[in-house]
């Protein structure tokens, strides 16, 4: 194992393993992987979310406080409306590399092995 390894916490026996299997439990909902999807790119508004995500406005506002106390993501308030964004590119990462695999399991050679396909892992 050499030292980033260490550094970085990606070890057997690393102080983090507990947290991110955390991580993975918020992210197994299909509602908050589509809002995370969503967020990709940019930010958006709770109701531009839901119309999205063909949920609720109060469904979709359920699923952010999670994601928010999660600090995947954070609000944005511009008067009555809040915006929402991702905190950092880990969650749209793990999120691609989550779909990416489950590509895998369906295609014989995924779209993600394609030069040029955004969020490829290699492209």
């Amino acid at each position: 194992m050499n030292d980033t390894s260490r550094a970085c916490g990606l070890t057997v026996d690393s102080e983090y393993v507990e947290l991110a299997v955390e991580v993975f439990s918020m992210l197994a909902d299909p509602t908050r992987v589509r809002i995370i999807l969503a967020l990709r790119d940019s930010e958006m508004s709770v109701g531009d979310l839901a119309i999205l995500t063909d949920r609720s406005q109060a469904a979709v506002s359920q699923h952010l406080a999670k994601l928010r106390m999660a600090r995947i993501v954070t609000p944005r308030h511009e008067g009555t409306k809040a915006y929402y964004r991702l905190v950092d590119e880990h969650a749209r990462q793990l999120v691609a590399d989550a779909i990416f695999q489950a590509q895998h399991t369906l295609d014989g050679s995924p779209a993600h092995h394609v030069a040029g396909v955004k969020d490829a892992p290699d492209a």
